[in-house]
């Protein structure tokens, strides 16, 4: 009998182990401390899971160890993932499909935002924190020479021109895809068109051509890749006085450093017909994981957009609020300060920056074109059409 009763005990324990899921992610501070604080607060609210989250570097370095950690069969239930890596990631069969464990989500959710995380009809990601483009510059300087924020791109090499001084640039270029798309797609065009590599456009070109012009007549500095981080640290330093950067570095810049001017944020100037990149981060669940893991994910989101963790996270972060009624939590939020509220006015224009399987491939080509043009003084032209024809080389691998 005694050991009848130790039987129901131990098994009893056993049956109320939390399912562990092994969440990787790349957010940085202060996203990241909220992050901890959700998933703890999470583990403490049920018995049923046990979320383990990893810092494992930024997007980049997170992929690659992704892509290793997949190859060695030890990779995790749960990731934190760029929107544009949701196709790729069902391609390679890499995503689970979560619509059966969405049932009886609130309906105040915006269809647009939980669109980023869609993929041919089906949920393969789930939105956390989302963001656009906005246009940062420093307020003091444009109040000294008596210039407003511009509001087209004309406007923008105008004041460009006019706040660059012997030490400094009036505007900032960073030559990566997504800087380079939120141009792009702002000014009307596409970088991919109908699942293809689109770099040859008008209007792709055109938009190389009119930032080579800003560097080219000394109005702006150009950043590649790998030097993106002192873009910011060159906008501090009052060594550049405006850039284009999503709207969450502004918590960045305001709690994390010393800025030595007042900051300015505006749209970012659109051409007729234009869209703003609609970007960021969402959760996938990826195969290998067990139908309790998964179940697990999904909670774990859902406790995640709750209005008042939600609203904690939109302060922090600034990321976009994913659901209506996070919307009079906030009120204080935008009130206190206008500025804040740019973004949202955004929306309507707004669209995802990708979702095609193959743009991960073609970062490398389109990237090497845009150094060489803005740093080696390259014709836009031939190198866009050299691009191209390297993704299409890689696409037909």
């Amino acid at each position: 009998m005694r050991v009848f009763w130790l039987g129901l005990f131990v098994g009893g324990a056993f049956a109320q182990r939390p399912v562990d899921i092994v969440f990787w992610h790349t957010l940085d501070p202060p996203g990241r401390e909220v992050l901890e604080r959700v998933v703890a607060d999470f583990n403490r609210s049920q018995r049923d899971y046990r979320v383990v989250a990893q810092y494992v570097g930024d997007l980049r370095e997170g992929g690659v160890k992704l892509i290793s950690a997949l190859r060695a069969g030890n990779a995790p239930q749960l990731y934190y993932g760029e929107v544009s890596f949701v196709g790729r990631a069902v391609q390679e069969n890499l995503a689970l499909p979560l619509d059966e464990y969405l049932g009886g989500l609130p309906a105040d959710f915006y269809a647009s935002l939980m669109e980023t995380g869609r993929f041919r009809g089906r949920t393969y990601a789930l939105p956390v924190e989302l963001h656009l483009p906005v246009l940062f510059y420093n307020a003091d300087q444009l109040a000294a020479r008596r210039l407003a924020p511009p509001e087209t791109w004309e406007a923008l090499a105008r004041v460009a021109q006019q706040l660059t001084t012997r030490s400094a640039r009036g505007f900032v270029v960073v030559s990566d895809v997504y800087s380079f798309s939120t141009v792009v797609m702002a000014r009307g065009g596409q970088l991919v068109r109908e699942g293809r590599p689109n770099f040859t456009d008008p209007k792709v070109v055109e938009s190389l051509e009119y930032l080579q012009g800003l560097v080219r007549g000394g109005a702006a500095v150009s950043r590649n890749i790998a030097e993106a981080q002192f873009a910011m640290v060159d906008f501090v330093r009052t060594r550049v006085f405006m850039g284009i950067a999503p709207i969450t570095l502004w918590p960045v810049l305001e709690s994390r450093t010393p800025i030595p001017f007042r900051l300015g944020v505006a749209p970012v100037p659109q051409s007729p017909g234009g869209r703003l990149p609609l970007a960021g981060g969402n959760l996938m669940v990826l195969r290998g994981a067990s139908e309790a893991q998964a179940r697990g994910a999904v909670a774990f989101w859902r406790y995640w957009m709750e209005p008042a963790i939600l609203a904690d996270w939109v302060r922090t972060t600034y990321a976009l609020p994913l659901r209506r009624a996070v919307e009079p939590l906030l009120g204080d939020f935008y009130r206190q300060d206008p500025r804040r509220r740019v973004v949202l006015a955004g929306l309507e224009q707004a669209q995802t920056w990708t979702q095609d399987p193959e743009m991960t491939l073609w970062y490398a080509p389109l990237e090497e074109a845009l150094e060489r043009v803005l740093k080696g003084n390259a014709a836009p032209r031939l190198a866009l059409e050299e691009a191209q024809r390297k993704a299409l080389a890689l696409e037909r691998r």
